[in-house]
């Protein structure tokens, strides 16, 4: 009974060995995300009027919008092909 046991979870350790977390996906929407903030603080940076409507409205929109989508590159689970 008990090397049955040992059998299965020996058996689950290498099938999940040199698995990632998470799908091809998930990383380029991550990238993506990245991207995304690194624009709007680069829209936040720039050399206009403090007070203008990017650096007011538009930057942090941007940035919100980047965030948002980091969250769901993080728990999006695509579709798998079932055999």
């Amino acid at each position: 009974m008990s090397q049955t046991v040992k059998n299965t979870k020996t058996q689950a350790k290498t099938a999940n060995q040199g698995q990632f977390i998470f799908h091809k996906i998930n990383y380029q929407l991550f990238i993506l995300s990245i991207i995304v903030v690194a624009v709007g603080f680069l829209l936040m940076m720039g050399t206009e009027d403090i007070y203008s409507f990017t650096k007011i409205t538009l930057a942090p929109l941007v940035v919100v919008a980047g965030f948002a989508l980091g969250f769901v590159a993080i728990l999006y689970k695509p579709k798998t092909k079932e055999k």
